[in-house]
């Protein structure tokens, strides 16, 4: 898998490892597109066109009535129920067997969690969930349990992120992958099964660093400029 040239490849990626992940047999998916002040009404609309052959087997839930109204309303009529996670008619329906949460925040943890339950073994997939907000969840023995009793149960099948002259890629089934920009591209310089982070990922990022003195001459750009720049190649 290499890395998306731009948002609309993105999309098509997620997609293709969500199908790949629910085939082999995966019904708690999470799929993550970590850019800055990405509009998640569009990239939902770009994402569920695959799954819309479920027709009224898909339910696709948001966080609360009015995205779900304007969601429905950008979208026009649809085969299957969009709705807000609390609104009156958001209960699923026996015959539904895909479940999409789009955005879900910390808020709305103990009823996603809730409907999940309630899905037992149907899939059920989060797009770009904001679940780990410590300051409504808390930190320690609570944050914990959540994580452990639901958080940990999704398997990441998408994951894209731009870092400081990088990015972070998990398409499944591929490991998650290490890029690191160069002159004119990106390059797959890591593989790894698990997630690295932290120090985990500062060593693979340093490991690559180039230490010629060509490269010491040339200015490295900032956290933010980099950040700008991988999300507008994404837009293009």
């Amino acid at each position: 898998m290499s890395l998306p040239k731009s948002l609309e490849e993105a999309i098509i990626q997620a997609q293709t490892a969500t199908q790949a992940a629910i085939a082999d047999g995966y019904n708690r998916l999470q799929v993550e597109l970590v850019f800055p002040e990405l509009k998640i009404l569009p990239v939902a609309q770009q994402f569920l066109p695959p799954f819309e052959a479920l027709e009224n087997k898909l339910r696709v839930y948001f966080p609360d009535a009015g995205a779900a109204a304007l969601a429905r309303r950008n979208w026009g009529e649809k085969p299957y129920a969009i709705r807000g996670i609390s609104d009156l008619k958001a209960e699923m329906q026996p015959d539904e067997e895909l479940i999409v949460f789009v955005e879900p925040s910390s808020v709305e943890v103990q009823e996603v969690e809730r409907l999940c339950q309630e899905a037992v073994d149907r899939s059920v997939v989060l797009l770009n969930p904001r679940m780990e907000d410590i300051a409504t969840i808390g930190i320690g023995y609570a944050g914990r349990q959540l994580r452990e009793r639901f958080l940990n149960t999704f398997e990441p099948c998408y994951y894209v992120r731009p870092l400081e002259g990088a990015a972070l890629l998990r398409a499944y089934p591929s490991p998650w992958q290490v890029w690191v920009e160069t002159e004119d591209d990106y390059e797959l310089i890591a593989e790894e099964a698990q997630k690295p982070v932290g120090e985990a990922l500062d060593r693979i990022l340093t490991g690559s660093s180039d230490t010629s003195p060509d490269a010491a001459a040339r200015p490295r750009k900032g956290l933010l400029s980099s950040l700008q720049q991988f999300l507008r190649a994404l837009s293009q």
